[in-house]
C-alpha cells in the first residue's frame, strides 16, 4: 500500500470481509501498475513534485473509503483524476503558497485532462531521468527514484542505505527542494547526456531489484512486482543504450537471479539455493540471461560489477546439481567483484563461496571485521551462525542464530532462521 493509506478501512463492517479483500487486490494492483505512471504525469502538469506526490496519496487514500463500493473498471483513470482534482484543491487553497512555490522546467510537453495511458513509460522515463540529474548526489539520486518511481517506504529505502528511517527521510526532503529549487529540468536527457546518469539509472534499478529479490519487511521473502519493474526499466536502459556492457550485465543478472523465484520459497517455507528444485527454475529466461552476459563480453572490457555478479549468477545455473557446482570459480569472481567494489556485502557473500570450496574456517576469517560495516544486516551473523555449525561450535552457533533472528525483516527468513536454531537446541 502506498504510505498514507490503510489496509482496513474506516466504516467497513465485518460482513464487507470479502468485498475488502477486492479492494486491497485492487489499491496493491493499482500502485504497484500505476503509481509511478500516474505520479510523472502529475509532476508534468502540476511542475511540483511535493504537489504530485501528496496528491497522489490523497487519490489512494480516497480509493481506500470509496472502492469498498465499487471498484472502478480503470483504477489509473479513477486516481489520475481523483489526484488532479485534489491537487487543484491543494493549491486553491494555499493559493499564497503556491506562487511563492519552485516549480519544474517541463520542456514542450501539452498538459490538460486527456491523458493517453499508453503513452505513460515515455513520463515515468522523465521521472527516472529527472531523479538522477547530476545535480544531485548518487545517493539521493538512488533514494528518490525509489521513492518516487517505485513507491517504497521510507524504512525500505533506508534499509537498502543501511542509515535510519530519520536520516532517510530528511535525504528524501533534501533532494526534493533542491530539485525544485535548482529547476532541474523534467526531461529525457539527450543521448550525449546519457552516459552521466546511466550509473545511477542502474543503480535504482539493481536496488529496486534487490528489494524485490529480498524484501526487507513483511511476510514474504519476495517481493515479485518490484522485481519485474526493475527487469522493466533495465531493459529501458539497455535500449537506450545498447552499447555499454555493464548495463547489459545487470539486466543478465536480473533475468537469472529472477529465473529461480518459483524454486525459492516452498509452502511459505524457504529453500537455500542448495536444497532448490532446479526443475522448477524458468530455464527460457536463463538461456535469456547467458545470452546478454556473452553479449556483453563480446563489448568487451572493462568488466563492471553487474557483469561480474551476473557471471557468478550464471556458475550456479551451469551446474546441473548443487553438488556440481564450481565453487572455486564462484569465490575468484567474488574476489575480483570485491577488489573492484570494496563491498562488505562482497565480502560477505565471497566469505560463504570460500567456505564451499575450501572449509568453513576459510570462510570465517573471511567474516573478521564486518560486524562494525554491516551493523544491522541479518546476513552476517545468520552466514557467521551456518559456518560455527560446521565446524562444531553449536554454542556460538545458536548465539549468532539469535542475532539474526533479531534483525530479520521478513516472515519467511525468520521462520528458516528460528527453524535452524532449534535443530541445535531441541535436545536442551
Amino acid at each position: 500500500m502506498v504510505p498514507g493509506s490503510e489496509r482496513r478501512h474506516a466504516g467497513a463492517s465485518d460482513g464487507q470481509a470479502g468485498d475488502l479483500t477486492e479492494v486491497h487486490a485492487a489499491l496493491d494492483g493499482a500502485l504497484r501498475e500505476h503509481w509511478a505512471r500516474l505520479l510523472a504525469l502529475l509532476i508534468r502538469d502540476y511542475a511540483s513534485v511535493d504537489v504530485a506526490e501528496d496528491s497522489l496519496q490523497d487519490a489512494y487514500a480516497a480509493a481506500a473509503e470509496h472502492w469498498t463500493r465499487t471498484v472502478p473498471d480503470n483504477p489509473a483513470a479513477w486516481l489520475l483524476t481523483t489526484a488532479r482534482r485534489k491537487a487543484t484543491d491543494r493549491l486553491r487553497r494555499e493559493a499564497t503558497l503556491a506562487r511563492k512555490l519552485p516549480m519544474l522546467v517541463v520542456d514542450d510537453v501539452a498538459t490538460g485532462p486527456d491523458v493517453d495511458l499508453d503513452a505513460i513509460p515515455d513520463e515515468r522515463l522523465r521521472l527516472i531521468c529527472t531523479c538522477c540529474h547530476p545535480a544531485l548526489s548518487h545517493e539521493a539520486s538512488v533514494a528518490l527514484t525509489l521513492r518516487l518511481v517505485a513507491g517504497l517506504h521510507t524504512r525500505e529505502i533506508a534499509r537498502l542505505f543501511l542509515v535510519s528511517e530519520a536520516t532517510m527521510a530528511a535525504r528524501l526532503t533534501r533532494a526534493k527542494r533542491k530539485i525544485a529549487a535548482s529547476a532541474i529540468p523534467f526531461r529525457v536527457p539527450e543521448r550525449t547526456e546519457l552516459p552521466a546518469r546511466l550509473a545511477r539509472v542502474c543503480h535504482v534499478a539493481y536496488l529496486l531489484f534487490t528489494e524485490g529479490y529480498a524484501a526487507t519487511t513483511g511476510p514474504d521473502l519476495m517481493r515479485v512486482e518490484l522485481c519485474d519493474e526493475a527487469i522493466r526499466l533495465q531493459c529501458v536502459v539497455v535500449e537506450l543504450a545498447p552499447d555499454h556492457a555493464d548495463a547489459i550485465g545487470l539486466l543478465a543478472l536480473m533475468r537469472l537471479q529472477h529465473a529461480r523465484r518459483d524454486a525459492r520459497v516452498d509452502a511459505g517455507a524457504l529453500v537455500p539455493l542448495g536444497d532448490q528444485d532446479r526443475t522448477r527454475w524458468h530455464r527460457a529466461e536463463i538461456d535469456q540471461g547467458r545470452s546478454l552476459l556473452r553479449r556483453a563480453a563480446d563489448i568487451g572490457p572493462p568488466v563492471g560489477p553487474y557483469t561480474l555478479q551476473a557471471a557468478i549468477a550464471a556458475e550456479h545455473m551451469v551446474a546441473p546439481t548443487a553438488d556440481a557446482t564450481d565453487w572455486a570459480a564462484i569465490a575468484r569472481l567474488y574476489d575480483q567483484l570485491e577488489r573492484l567494489t570494496e563491498s562488505p556485502v562482497v565480502r560477505l557473500n565471497r566469505a560463504v563461496a570460500v567456505a564451499e570450496a575450501e572449509g568453513a574456517a576459510a570462510g570465517l576469517a573471511l567474516l573478521d571485521g564486518l560486524d562494525e560495516r554491516l551493523p544491522q544486516h541479518h546476513r552476517l551473523p545468520a552466514t557467521r551462525a551456518e559456518l560455527l555449525r560446521r565446524i562444531g561450535d553449536r554454542v556460538g552457533a545458536v548465539a549468532e542464530y539469535d542475532r539474526a533472528i533479531e534483525r530479520v525483516g521478513t516472515g519467511t527468513e525468520r521462520a528458516y532462521l528460528v527453524a535452524r536454531r532449534d535443530e541445535l537446541t531441541s535436545g536442551d
